[in-house]
């Protein structure tokens, strides 16, 4: 739609509303078009009331800037008077390139719009695509393309929007292995503030998501906004607080030097990055992702099946005849999948070895694996196996035969140890022969097996990662996610997870071809606990592998109860990583128990809306699933470590219908929860039945819990 009022007769506007997000963008008269809002639903503003609101928030030009008064584009450059981080930064025969952009094309589809640009002077031609999905999560995507003869090298090319200069808390996320997802809030960062990854993958210490906000989150109120970049290698996440403008929040690939460079009429295509904004807290941001990612075609339909996974029940210590016992054993307690971890192929009885040779070796299993699989499939269960694609051994045959197939600087290849990483190195899926070569091989294990799931490992960082003589990552990135399309594509129904020693690689990218992420080498429970309520921020929680394991935790060494291991796998996709063929008649029965009751529930836990009870005490966490509907609902209310007060705060249960009664029950399948002193009766009892606006306001009274302790409660309407 075109402005007609006399002061921006050149300006054009389109308003993109969803799901109560609206993105109002103007085209001015040069230059490339500035998203004037983003965040709550404006309404269905006419051309006048865009022009009106240009006119509200438009700044005048101040001493000591550029003589033009601006705004913000979508990709801000210093002629804009940008100060900031670039949103883009180019260079063609080693001279800075400042684009001045021409739009040609600026286009509003529903909640879609299209901008193409171009600068002929210096023969570029720029599509942006910004739209509002499901959920209302806003996406944005850049193609540069070199229209000219001289080559583009690409510095960098980074989406960004606007937030409001109100903003003063920043939440970034890091960690470790075995300890991911830990966030930091502190006051927004004054200037350009950047978080990279170079590792070759997400990583451990990932950005995850940015959460800028007005004061410090919360689980159920204030408004959030959130950029999360959907690429699964290196990446920038920024910020910039600039003095003379409002807020700037956006992500992109991290590109090394000539990575991408762009002969005559090739293009370069970014990773979508993601938006969210909420006036409903850290909840509300989760609740955008989450419809998004369930509204996916590819996403889940099927019930998320109870996993049993064989790591840490032998790791490496493959004994046919004891793993088919072990599958029998699964399969009386009510597992559903059944995978083989690493250990399997040639040569393979420690991690030093084997890794690019995935032929069974017949060493450990002479009858190969077809015994195992037909005796899992027999038993009503899928089949799964372990696979590392993307990684080789020295020692191997295919690195023997090979050495030209790794992904690493070949001046150092001499001295393995500079470059290796768990005794393992790259394969250069980037090239043709190794991809081939590492298809080939899955592809036929896959189908003479009717495998139905892959554990898709990838457990080490990329070091100096050459091919063909320049930066690699790019295209091993591309590769892999080539390699994971086409082998479901060939395979229909076939699973994947995606695992990266645990949850280092975890993001939006990947999840558009895999079906789950493994969310920590941890299953230490007290662990798990932040692990998975900061994973599901951004993923739902049948995206989001959780296990029991055994106790002690092989990660930590803590001691916990297995009424406390189960009650924190709940809250995932739930499975057991553990030798339960070593458990009691007792452990064996509870085990059957609480497979029962994932079952039962897990329609609520993976279809439902996740909700957080923004508790005071730090020893105290609650995750609640509410069905959509609002009829039915499950909470885990658990403890870390000691509480506070001896009279613990009370458990206020969100998300329900205020005008509705319910049953709220006590689900003992998992065992007994162990408390001190102060026993509340309805906990005692069982059950209580209240409306919804009193469990939702006044909430349940806590007894002190143990610490390493859960209740997990099943909501009904009445």
């Amino acid at each position: 739609m075109t402005d007609s009022t006399p002061d921006s007769a050149a300006s054009e506007y389109a308003v993109l509303r969803r799901e109560g997000t609206s993105l109002v963008v103007e085209r001015p008269a040069a230059g490339l078009p500035r998203v004037l809002h983003w965040g709550a639903d404006l309404g269905a503003l006419d051309p006048s009331a865009c022009s009106e609101l240009a006119v509200a928030i438009s700044r005048q030009t101040a001493p000591g800037t550029l003589d033009a008064a601006w705004q913000l584009t979508i990709l801000p450059q210093e002629a804009d008077g940008w100060a900031g981080r670039p949103g883009a930064l180019f260079a063609r025969q080693g001279r800075p390139v400042f684009p001045r952009w021409s739009v040609e094309e600026f286009a509003a589809d529903g909640a879609t719009l299209t901008v193409r640009a171009a600068d002929a002077a210096e023969s570029l031609a720029l599509t942006a695509t910004i739209a509002i999905l499901d959920g209302g999560v806003v996406t944005v995507r850049h193609e540069l393309t070199n229209t000219g003869t001289d080559a583009v090298a690409v510095e960098w090319i980074e989406a960004t929007l606007p937030a409001p200069k109100a903003v003063d808390h920043l939440t970034e996320f890091s960690g470790r292995w075995t300890r991911e997802k830990a966030p930091h809030t502190g006051p927004m960062p004054r200037g350009a503030h950047v978080r990279q990854t170079r590792r070759g993958r997400s990583g451990h210490d990932a950005p995850h998501v940015l959460l800028a906000s007005i004061d410090a989150p919360r689980d159920r109120s204030g408004e959030v906004w959130a950029v999360h970049l959907g690429w699964s290698a290196d990446v920038t996440y920024r910020t910039d607080r600039m003095t003379e403008s409002v807020a700037v929040l956006g992500a992109g690939e991290m590109l090394r030097p000539g990575e991408i460079t762009l002969a005559a009429g090739q293009s370069y295509e970014t990773p979508v990055c993601y938006f969210a904004w909420s006036d409903g807290g850290l909840d509300g941001i989760s609740a955008r992702f989450h419809r998004y990612l369930r509204a996916r075609p590819q996403h889940p339909k099927s019930p998320r099946p109870l996993v049993l996974n064989t790591w840490e029940a032998v790791y490496f210590d493959h004994n046919p005849e004891f793993l088919l016992s072990l599958a029998d054993t699964a399969a009386g307690v009510g597992i559903e999948r059944f995978v083989l971890d690493d250990g399997w192929f040639m040569a393979r009885r420690d991690d030093t070895k084997g890794l690019g040779d995935w032929v069974v070796d017949p060493a450990v299993w002479p009858d190969g694996l077809e015994p195992l699989a037909e005796r899992v499939h027999e038993r009503g269960m899928e089949f799964g196996l372990w696979f590392e694609p993307e990684m080789v051994n020295l020692d191997s045959d295919v690195a023997r035969a090979h050495p030209d197939w790794l992904l690493h600087n070949p001046a150092h290849i001499e001295h393995p140890a500079e470059l290796s990483w768990r005794t393992q190195f790259v394969l250069d899926l980037a090239n043709p022969d190794a991809y081939a070569h590492v298809f080939g091989q899955m592809d036929e294990l896959v189908t003479r097996l009717g495998i139905d799931f892959i554990k898709w490992d990838h457990n080490r960082d990329l070091v100096e990662a050459i091919h063909d003589g320049n930066y690699g990552v790019h295209e091993q990135t591309l590769a892999a996610y080539r390699l994971i399309a086409e082998l479901k594509a060939r395979h229909p129904g076939l699973e994947i997870e995606s695992c990266s020693s645990g949850g280092a690689r975890t993001d939006l990218g990947i999840l558009q071809i895999t079906d789950r992420v493994w969310a920590s080498d941890s299953n230490d429970p007290v662990e798990r606990q932040d692990i998975q309520r900061w994973t599901e921020l951004l993923l739902p929680p049948e995206l989001v592998g959780a296990h029991v394991g055994p106790s002690p935790a092989h990660s930590s060494g803590r001691f916990t109860d297995l009424s406390y291991r189960m009650a924190t796998s709940l809250v995932g996709s739930s499975g057991f990583e553990w030798n339960i063929a070593e458990c009691s008649e007792e452990e064996l029965e509870t085990i059957a128990r609480f497979a029962a009751l994932y079952k039962e529930v897990r329609h609520v836990l993976h279809g439902g809306t996740v909700v957080h009870g923004d508790v005071r005490d730090p020893g105290l966490r609650l995750h609640g699933f509410v069905a959509e509907d609002a009829a039915e609902a499950v909470y885990v209310i658990a403890s870390i470590v000691t509480l506070e007060d001896s009279l613990p705060e009370r458990a206020r249960l969100h998300g329900l219908d205020p005008d509705r009664t319910y049953r709220v029950r006590v689900r003992k399948e998992i065992g007994d929860t162990q408390y001190g002193w102060h026993h509340p009766e309805w906990l005692s009892r069982g059950e209580v039945t209240l409306p919804g606006s009193v469990l939702g306001t006044v909430g349940l009274q806590l007894p002190p819990l143990w610490p390493a302790q859960a209740v997990v409660l099943h909501v009904t309407a009445v």
